[in-house]
């Protein structure tokens, strides 16, 4: 089972106030619903915990009277799809406008009613609703990411809107036929997942982002080291070759004994650091001051070579 599919049986076993899941309800039936040409209501998902939370809801809720077709898609995944229908009846227009998918005057709202969400509570349930009806979460071992597909734009800038006034960088933008609002900071999907109350969800995503987060930094100390290794073969290497050079032509004993004594230690040790080679030297010497002496010989290979050009020429 995918950590989505987990995450949102997680969430549909939560049963809130009464405030509360009339706004998570409003939220499923607004982004997976549809009303038919003879005045019902029907509410599709592929989940069967969503399928018995919407069924449980409209009864206890509204006392309406609901039933369940079970279909099998015949694209994609061929999964099974639940279909929770209520047939226009007596208290339907009610639930309808309690729920605010209809305005007084019986016309379908295209967007979110402010009113319905005034409080944190029932804010955090809608985004909830949202979240089961058109939502998605990518498993903490890839990129994070969490998003919920809508039709309009107006109810893409609404629940954007909503994700804000609960803290969440939520951000919307077209896709395909419809729109989608995401969240890809890590933070913000774990905060996501805590404000809907998706907590065991919250602990396996944060086990695995520290994880991770550790796995990423330990490849980056290890890059650096690597990094910093094969700058320090490949400098010693290339300081090697300038002190050979300065040592065929001018002859080791016609240095000054500083710099003779830092091209003994780099002909005898290529391969270290700086640092070590000041450890080495009697008296000791800082890395500041062996690097200086070391580009002192490097300037006179490049003027040895550059004289040789000359009289060649």
């Amino acid at each position: 089972m995918s950590f989505s599919a987990q995450t949102k049986n997680e969430l549909a076993r939560i049963e809130g106030s009464t405030c509360c899941r009339v706004a998570e309800l409003a939220a499923l039936v607004m982004f997976s619903g549809r009303f038919t040409p003879g005045g019902g209501l029907v509410v599709t998902t592929e989940n069967a915990a969503v399928a018995r939370k919407v069924f449980k809801a409209l009864k206890a809720l509204f006392g309406l009277s609901v039933r369940v077709e079970v279909r099998r898609k015949q694209r994609l995944k061929k999964n099974n799809e639940y279909l929770i229908q209520v047939e226009n009846q007596e208290g339907l227009k009610s639930a309808q406008e309690k729920m605010a998918l209809i305005t007084a005057s019986g016309r379908s709202r295209s967007g979110l009613k402010w009113d319905l969400v005034r409080r944190e509570c029932c804010r955090r349930a809608y985004l909830r609703g949202a979240f089961l009806a058109r939502g998605s979460v990518s498993s903490p071992r890839g990129a994070y990411h969490l998003e919920i597909t809508v039709t309009g734009r107006k109810m893409a800038a609404n629940l954007a809107g909503l994700m804000q006034k609960l803290g969440l960088e939520g951000r919307y933008s077209p896709r395909k036929r419809g729109w989608v609002v995401y969240i890809k900071d890590g933070e913000q999907v774990a905060g996501a997942l805590n404000l809907m109350g998706a907590h065991a969800a919250l602990l396996s995503f944060e086990n695995a982002r520290i994880y991770k987060d550790m796995r990423n930094q330990v490849n980056r100390l290890v890059n650096c080291d690597t990094a910093n290794v094969s700058k320090t073969v490949l400098a010693g290497v290339r300081q090697e070759k300038s002190i050979r050079l300065v040592v065929e032509r001018l002859g080791l004993e016609n240095l000054s004994p500083p710099l003779r004594q830092v091209a003994r230690l780099r002909l005898q040790n290529p391969e270290v650091s700086l640092r070590e080679l000041g450890e080495m030297a009697q008296p000791p010497l800082s890395k500041s001051c062996i690097n200086h002496r070391l580009r002192k010989l490097e300037r006179i290979a490049l003027c040895l070579t550059e004289t040789q050009k000359q009289s060649g020429a």
